[in-house]
């Protein structure tokens, strides 16, 4: 598997469904034991609140981790932790019970369709991360001076650029 290249990955985990840290330290743990997924640092969890429909407030966290998988193999790897952790399609936006998303993989750009025909995409890096205070401030924690490969600026100064469009978004500490 993978191109035995090892690759620093950034990755965003939330809950909002049943036990929120439960669900994102099992998330964890799957990615760990899977032996494809070293995890090097993790940000704390900060409760934000949801985009989209009305809903309780998600626990999100990013973390920093090592792979010498693909990001396709990658990916489908995180879609089958979704699927044991108890993720079930919802409505866009929706409550669930574990998301993870790829924020970065290595430097690298990626825009591809994974499965022919399907609406499985994979865009790194992560087209939105730069709008979301929830991606944002825990990935500060672990990477502020990490410099993003499209926008070609560190995700400190993201963060604090004034026209961010998530500033009404609340977003605090929790453990």
């Amino acid at each position: 598997m993978g191109n035995f290249k090892i690759k620093n990955i950034y990755l965003s985990l939330g809950s909002n469904i049943g036990d929120r840290t439960e669900n994102i330290n099992f998330a964890l743990s799957l990615l760990q034991s899977s032996g494809l997924v070293d995890i090097k640092e993790i940000s704390s969890f900060h409760e934000t609140s949801p985009i989209g429909p009305k809903q309780r407030n998600f626990y999100n966290i990013a973390v920093k981790a090592k792979t010498n998988l693909s990001s396709t193999e990658l990916l489908i790897l995180i879609k089958h932790v979704e699927n044991i952790s108890g993720r079930e399609k919802t409505i866009k936006w929706g409550p669930r019970v574990v998301d993870i998303d790829i924020l970065f993989f290595g430097r690298g750009i990626v825009n591809i369709e994974v499965i022919p025909g399907t609406k499985l995409n994979l865009f790194i890096p992560h087209r939105e991360l730069q709008n979301r205070l929830f991606v944002l401030i825990p990935l500060c924690e672990i990477a502020v001076d990490f410099v993003h490969p499209v926008l070609k600026r560190k995700i400190g100064d993201i963060l604090h650029d004034k026209s961010l469009t998530l500033r009404y978004q609340k977003v605090k500490i929790v453990c």
